[in-house]
């Protein structure tokens, strides 16, 4: 969740207690209902849905469907003065889970479909968390998967997925509290402006899965199947991340997750991804990344990415 100001808090709040129209949509056997707020008017909705459409399509792409049978997503404006098409966004956990964006109500539809907050938000649902402890996982997975989500939609090339999450990690080596271990540092986050070690600590535990996972049975497991299999049994429940980790470990038939669990929880800066590009074939003076021709890497890249040369 991103919030800039109590004045944007407090247009979000009366805009919120306004009207909503209901739109259903069947993906399926499941539905997504999508209330947007009577404010905004009738052709600003049609790109609403639009913009709901391709998000949501991008977050199936994980597992082949909805994390819920039911879905809701609620759309509210916040403010004609706002500079991001997206400035606010948080996830509520229930029956049904809840995403709420508060929008920019004259951005368009391709403005909207390429802002990085709905991908991260709904990235959240992929794992059936508790909502409290350890949100480095909860957030390092939003931030993993909101670049998957993004170039597998087509909202940016491979190149550019991979500099993205270059620049998060190089974000995150702004390490403000090296005494603190990321177990200690996350539950105070907020208050010590630490998000970014935070979020991109848990995103370089995801990346690290996802590689040893591809690495290890030749392909045939992922952290997408690892989801989706996680998903399956306990969709319904209210975890922990210690709890998710257990149930990863076993879904894998190892102890990786656990084993990068505690790695990352004792860590106290980000650990070096140098040893990560390497298997991907990627090359890093620092300030950008390039693609090593020829690289073995490469299969394994354009697998994560769901991308291909042609």
């Amino acid at each position: 969740m991103r919030v800039k100001s109590l004045y944007l808090l407090l247009l979000c709040f009366f805009c919120s207690v306004a009207f909503a129209k209901e739109h259903r949509i069947a993906r399926g056997e499941q539905e997504l209902i999508v209330d947007i707020n009577i404010l905004i008017s009738a052709s600003s909705g049609e790109q609403i849905l639009g913009w709901l459409n391709s998000s949501t399509e991008a977050l199936i792409s994980v597992y082949g469907r909805l994390p819920r049978s039911n879905l809701r997503i609620e759309v509210s404006p916040i403010s004609a003065f706002s500079k991001d098409s997206i400035p606010w966004a948080q996830v509520t956990r229930g029956d049904p889970d809840t995403v709420k964006f508060y929008i920019d109500a004259m951005a368009s539809e391709e403005d909207l479909v390429n802002n990085w907050t709905s991908y991260h938000e709904l990235s959240h649902l992929l794992i059936p968390y508790r909502g409290w402890g350890d949100m480095w996982f909860s957030e390092g997975l939003a931030s993993y998967y909101q670049n998957l989500l993004q170039v597998r939609a087509g909202v940016f090339n491979e190149q550019t997925m991979w500099q993205k999450l270059h620049d998060g990690f190089q974000r995150g080596q702004d390490n403000r509290l090296p005494e603190l271990t990321l177990a200690e540092l996350s539950p105070i986050m907020r208050q010590s402006s630490s998000f970014m070690r935070v979020y991109w600590s848990g995103a370089w535990y995801f990346l690290k899965a996802d590689i040893e996972l591809r690495k290890r049975s030749g392909g045939v497991m992922t952290l997408d199947t690892a989801l989706g299999a996680l998903n399956n049994c306990c969709r319904d429940e209210s975890l922990s991340a210690e709890q998710i980790v257990r149930k990863l470990d076993a879904f894998s038939q190892s102890t990786l997750f656990s084993d990068l669990f505690a790695t990352a929880r004792a860590s106290r800066s980000i650990p070096a991804v140098t040893d990560l590009w390497s298997d991907l074939g990627i090359a890093s003076d620092g300030e950008s990344v390039s693609f090593i021709a020829n690289h073995p890497g490469a299969k394994l890249r354009k697998s994560i990415t769901g991308t291909s040369d042609h």
